[in-house]
């Protein structure tokens, strides 16, 4: 009896056991929470006017999305506007709307959970988070800028793949680099740290 009970407390306190426990609770209050606040945020049954004036961060994101492809779109000559919060058009020429499925708020909740359930310094997570966000955001902006011209100009996205398909294999490949990058450092870190010990 006391032989299962230890094996079972091993298992409970192994250190991937409890990373994977942290990192479904981060994903898992980020990526809803999100959902939530994006509700709440829009006029409706649960309506809430001070998460829509001060904590509407998905609508934020939209538009700095939407910003970020009027400025590519600029340097390659192209005028745009924004006719609403969700979309955005070329003068004279086509538009893309961007609801919540498009603003890859799955794949930074996913890298999000996957930096902070990691070992290491809050502000060296911070950094690692920030990096992340900031190159999956830039992927999908060149995402949209991509989609924009292609509906305008009448023509199919590479190897005949839907946007959304697209833009995840790319944000991922980014992250999964990213997640080698981060997993590298700190191995690095451990060794260094090991050797000094040692010394």
């Amino acid at each position: 009896m006391k032989t299962n009970i230890s094996i079972k407390n091993t298992v409970i306190k192994h250190p991937f056991i409890i990373y994977l426990v942290k990192f479904f609770a981060i994903f898992c209050i980020a990526y809803y929470g999100t959902i939530a606040v994006e509700g709440l945020a829009m006029p409706g049954n649960h309506y809430s006017s001070f998460i829509d004036n001060y904590l509407d961060y998905p609508s934020a994101l939209r538009q700095s999305l939407l910003q970020g492809a009027a400025f590519f779109l600029k340097l390659m000559g192209h005028n745009t506007f924004i006719p609403d919060p969700y979309r955005l058009q070329l003068i004279n020429g086509s538009w893309v709307k961007l609801v919540y499925a498009c603003l890859g708020v799955g794949v930074m909740c996913f890298w999000l959970a996957f930096v902070m359930a990691n070992k290491g310094k809050l502000v060296k997570k911070i950094t690692w988070v920030l990096v992340g966000l900031v190159s999956i955001w830039l992927i999908n902006v060149l995402r949209i800028t991509l989609v924009l011209l292609a509906n305008n100009n009448h023509a199919k996205m590479p190897l005949g793949l839907d946007n959304h398909t697209f833009f995840n294999i790319l944000a991922y490949a980014a992250v999964f680099i990213l997640m080698f990058l981060y997993d590298k450092r700190f191995k690095k870190k451990k060794i260094e740290t090991i050797e000094k010990v040692l010394l």
